[in-house]
């Protein structure tokens, strides 16, 4: 059984297994296999316990291994279904075969753990399967979900006015994250928020989710939700970088900047586009591996779906390209440019990389928030209030076509 688990640590990070959720899981699948053929075959061999009845949980999930291998996404959506219902029942077979032919105490002892984890997967997989379900039935009670190009996402706009603001959340982070921030706008203004590909409402997405592509999705959504511009664009971390990379590829759609605690592009990089590395196909395998623990109900113990967590780890997996296509943006000119720096937690060299983002327009302000922390800024109702009041004086500053007032 060890080897088994050894055989499919190897072969989830083998070279020529393709670095996607269906065929990791495939991949690990098959070396597990391989421990319980070995069980059923060095025991008729070597023993006088013959365990042949461990074949059949060799052929059950050789063969899902298998199917996921070759067949991909399709089989592993049939299988959400067949899977936890046939792996219980196997399970509990296997449970009561080592019961009675398996005489060694300490054998009994050893295999009843690994039937117990069938067991948990079975029921973890079946809850994942369902709770998916009944999420994709549903449908957001605000908002509508609008094809971009394969995928679905999420897109919510209230309050009437002009400017339109769209919010970016940060890293990992959904639009209901930023409650506190869209109805106070919206006050004043109409006001867009979203949700990015495989988290929230919206769908997950093929394509690498770094920052050009976020970009372009977030046009395309605009433009079919019939959301006119200029925006003002307001990113809160990772969200900054996505709105400057927005600014860069669609120069005439942006009126103005809000920056909150924005992490900086990397303008000193010689290219916006890295070649993909070993180290990226490393994070991606760790990405599937990660994913394939959620479809058996892990994920939902942190808060998140299978697809968000994936979204969230592939979106810092990508982090070094969207960094460096943030850089893209070097001249903001005289638009309106707020940037809002927490005033506490923060690492070193931040301030001066907020001064730098300030430095990209002639008419910009840089205020830190004093006591604020770099989640607080849209979490805690005062900070928040700060962060709102940024996002205002942009539109202000839009709408009469004058300098930030300091």
């Amino acid at each position: 059984m060890i080897t088994g688990v050894l055989a499919a640590l190897l072969l989830a990070v083998a070279p020529f297994i393709p670095a996607t959720q269906s065929s990791v899981t495939g991949a690990i699948l098959l070396g597990l296999s391989l421990g319980w053929a070995m069980v059923a075959v060095l025991s008729v061999r070597f023993t006088e316990q013959p365990q042949k009845w461990a074949v059949a949980p060799a052929l059950f999930i050789g063969l899902g291994g298998f199917f996921l291998l070759a067949f991909g996404s399709p089989a592993q959506e049939v299988l959400a279904w067949v899977w936890p219902p046939a792996l219980m029942v196997l399970a509990l077979w296997t449970g009561s075969q080592a019961n009675r032919q398996l005489r060694s105490r300490s054998g009994r002892v050893l295999l009843y753990p690994v039937i117990a984890m069938l067991v948990l997967a079975s029921l973890g997989s079946g809850y994942e399967t369902v709770r998916e379900a009944a999420d994709a039935g549903a449908s957001p009670v605000q908002g509508q979900l609008i094809d971009v190009g394969g995928h679905r996402l999420y897109l919510n706009c209230t309050g009437s006015g002009s400017p339109t603001v769209v919010l970016e959340p940060g890293a990992g982070q959904v639009s209901s994250d930023l409650a506190l921030i869209a109805p106070a706008v919206a006050r004043d203004t109409r006001v867009c928020v979203y949700d990015r590909a495989g988290r929230g409402w919206s769908d997950s997405a093929r394509t690498a989710q770094e920052g050009a592509q976020i970009a372009t999705d977030l046009h395309t959504l605009l433009q079919r939700g019939n959301e006119s511009g200029p925006y003002v664009l307001a990113g809160h971390s990772f969200g900054g970088l996505y709105a400057l990379t927005f600014a860069a590829s669609f120069p005439e759609d942006v009126a103005g900047l809000v920056l909150v605690d924005s992490t900086a592009p990397a303008w000193d990089s010689e290219s916006a586009h890295p070649s993909r590395s070993e180290s990226d196909d490393t994070m991606n395998r760790a990405s599937a591996l990660v994913s394939s623990a959620a479809r058996l109900g892990l994920g939902r113990l942190l808060g998140m779906t299978p697809n968000h967590l994936r979204s969230t780890i592939d979106e810092y997996i990508h982090a070094g390209s969207s960094v460096q296509q943030a850089a893209a943006l070097r001249n903001f000119t005289n638009r309106p440019l707020v940037v809002l720096t927490a005033g506490s937690g923060s690492a070193p060299g931040w301030a001066a990389s907020q001064e730098a983002l300030a430095s990209l327009s002639t008419n910009s302000l840089h205020r830190v928030i004093n006591g604020a922390t770099h989640a607080s800024l849209i979490s805690e109702q005062e900070d928040a209030a700060a962060t709102t009041r940024g996002i205002l004086d942009v539109v202000s500053a839009v709408r009469t076509a004058s300098p930030l007032i300091p």
